[in-house]
């Protein structure tokens, strides 16, 4: 068996499903699922060769590929292999009773202030009429993270998804803007790789992965997702269905054939020049020419 190491922020269902159907041992892969603790982490660990791939938001490749002001400070040949799902559930949530006028001067949690996520939640608060000026930032690291600090009352709102939003509505937490409403089309998490060096392997897991995403789209694998979320995310039944009508959500699951659309790509970055813009010597910004097709972001 070929051994890959993937770093994740939450738990991959979809990971685990492909290994529970066989799907990964079909491929003589043996996948060892990492948690990361931020963005900046995985992709360090990526860079590293700690990790030989990544289940990341492709805003953060966005960044390490064209961005040289990420917070690693440098560019790297990181590239995405596979569209994976366009954000499950990704809102922005906040504590029981929150309104949109409660989070002025309140603690909103993010991953870190430059990741994917906070750009998208600097939108979503927008379209409550909210500023970056009026809610203090709190660097809180991975999604699983900021569930706990926001059920702790560590923070008032934050940005949540991929099952942590169905543990956050469960204990009473409000939805006060959903990404799927309002940045459609979006990529939540693809497959990315960093250099060549295990590209095929990682190609191997992609075929996996969108073999299996296409089985749970078409129907089918229903009980095995719903056991693995179960597992995997420590959710009750009713959650656990719950997870499995997301990933077969048009607007916010599971993406067919790993398809890394052009529309979702110009949400990603219209997202990032927007709120992070950074000048290129020649004028524009340094995501000028990431839609360009001989940029290298997509594989292939």
């Amino acid at each position: 068996m070929r051994r890959i190491v993937v770093g994740s922020f939450t738990p991959s269902v979809l990971l685990e499903v492909a290994r529970a159907t066989g799907a990964l041992a079909e491929r003589d892969l043996d996948v060892s699922e990492v948690a990361v603790t931020s963005s900046p982490a995985q992709f360090r660990s990526l860079l590293a060769g700690d990790l030989d791939a990544a289940l990341t938001s492709p805003d953060n490749v966005l960044a390490y590929r064209f961005d040289p002001g990420n917070p690693l400070g440098e560019l790297a040949d990181v590239r995405i292999l596979a569209a994976i799902d366009r954000g499950l559930g990704l809102g922005l949530y906040a504590l029981p009773g929150t309104t949109p006028a409660d989070l002025v001067r309140a603690p909103v949690g993010v991953d870190v202030a430059t990741s994917g996520f906070a750009l998208a939640l600097y939108a979503l608060a927008e379209s409550l009429g909210l500023t970056r000026e009026q809610y203090d930032l709190v660097t809180l690291g991975s999604t699983p993270r900021r569930l706990e600090a926001l059920l702790a009352g560590e923070c008032t709102a934050t940005m949540l998804n991929a099952g942590n939003e169905l543990v956050a509505e469960q204990q009473g937490c409000v939805r006060l803007a959903a990404v799927a409403d309002h940045l459609s089309p979006y990529l939540g998490t693809v497959l990315a790789v960093a250099g060549t060096e295990r590209i095929d392997v990682a190609e191997d897991l992609a075929t996996a992965l969108v073999a299996t995403a296409g089985e749970i789209l078409d129907g089918g694998l229903g009980p095995q997702a719903a056991a693995s979320a179960a597992r995997r995310l420590a959710l009750d039944d009713e959650l656990a269905q719950r997870y499995v009508d997301g990933l077969r959500d048009p607007r916010g699951g599971l993406v067919r054939e790993g398809v890394v659309d052009r529309g979702a790509l110009e949400t990603l970055v219209r997202l990032r020049t927007t709120y992070l813009p950074s000048p290129a010597p020649e004028g524009g910004d340094v995501l000028d020419r990431a839609l360009d097709p001989d940029s290298g972001l997509v594989h292939g």
